[in-house]
């Protein structure tokens, strides 16, 4: 953790170390360098012609928009030596142009992408990355900072923010304090300090759910903490909710037979004929044929192979699982594809994908 920075170094076009930013906090002596790359455009033509028409129209402007990305990398030491290398690994450059509004991930959080390149700049040899994050560097032509124009459609709040200029992006290499957690007084307010705390803190909890943890929390005599009630909202989101799928159900006041996950397993029950896994792992095999395959011998040498070649198939019923980011969309759903069907029994490599989409009238 950061305790203090005494020197943050930007880098631009004309001169590196152009200006140096001094933020002082106690018990640190160590320097921090913070160089800031710009990359390619950040979006393709359609996405970026999309949101040119979504500020356009709200706003009544016909401006013409640009973006590109924007890396921030921090480091204990200066980062000359390795300028050229990393501006490789981003496929960036150090000429930095100026931007109307930057839009980046909210402070404190780190994004997925981060720890991702994170991971990547540091297996290919450069190890004194202490931080890499990308942002968004939008332009728009005669655009007013002081102007009360709508930027809604150009990022997520709920994970974003936007940054007037570069020098805000750095704040991203302050750490706050851990802060304590709240107390949700419920023995002394009743069910309406969880309604007035799930507004509050953004839980998304249903009805249901908070008389559900009224009365545990009441049961159990005591008050529970918003990290708690957040815990719970998001394990019990769409993603996690397959537990219900092993629930007795009560129709018309009798129990019903079978679950919902019983349900299911009717169907290979029925016709179980080619079907060699199902149900115990997160993907299904199926019985395969002879097929020809291009195979690699200890020489090096390839050749066609006959071989039994079977497959995996898995379904992901959900996208994005959880309130705190909803806009990725179906990343959650092929991601999970080829982990689940990737590690199904021995492993398997993956081959092709197909994608399913059901929309409503």
């Amino acid at each position: 953790m950061l305790k203090e920075i005494t020197h943050l170094y930007i880098f631009n076009s004309k001169h590196h170390y152009n200006y140096c930013i001094h933020y002082f906090r106690p018990e640190q002596v160590s320097k921090t360098s913070c160089l800031i790359l710009q990359g390619k455009k950040s979006f393709s033509i359609s996405k970026l012609d999309q949101l040119n028409r979504a500020f356009n129209k709200a706003n009544g402007l016909e401006a013409l928009i640009s973006c590109n990305e924007i890396y921030l990398i921090s480091s204990q030491i200066a980062l000359d030596t390795e300028l050229d290398e990393l501006k490789d690994i981003l496929s960036a450059d150090d000429e930095i142009k100026s931007f109307s509004f930057i839009v980046g991930p909210r402070s404190g959080t780190i994004s997925p992408w981060s720890s991702k390149t994170e991971d990547i700049i540091k297996n290919v040899g450069v190890a004194d990355i202490d931080r890499v994050e990308r942002f968004y560097g939008f332009d728009i032509p005669l655009f007013n900072k002081d102007s009360n124009l709508d930027l809604s459609m150009f990022f997520d709040r709920m994970t974003q923010s936007i940054y007037p200029n570069l020098d805000n992006c750095v704040d991203f290499l302050h750490v706050d304090e851990q802060r304590s957690v709240n107390i949700i007084d419920i023995i002394a307010n009743g069910k309406g300090a969880l309604v007035s705390a799930n507004k509050t803190f953004g839980f998304a909890l249903s009805e249901d759910e908070i008389h559900y943890l009224f009365n545990f929390y009441s049961a159990e005599n005591r008050n529970p903490t918003d990290a708690e009630l957040m815990m719970f909202a998001q394990a019990n989101s769409e993603h996690c909710r397959h537990k219900i799928f092993n629930a007795d159900w009560i129709v018309d006041e009798v129990k019903v037979k079978n679950s919902l996950f019983d349900l299911i397993k009717v169907t290979s029950k029925n016709s179980p004929n080619g079907i060699i896994s199902a149900y115990k792992d997160n993907a299904a095999v199926t019985k395969g044929k002879e097929v020809e395959r291009l195979h690699q011998d200890e020489k090096n040498l390839y050749s066609l192979q006959s071989e039994l070649l079977n497959s995996t198939i898995k379904v992901e019923t959900h996208n994005h699982p959880t309130a705190i980011s909803p806009y990725p969309g179906a990343a959650t759903g092929s991601g999970g594809e080829i982990r689940d069907e990737g590690a199904t029994g021995r492993g398997s490599k993956p081959k092709a994908g197909l994608c399913g989409f059901s929309v409503s009238n």
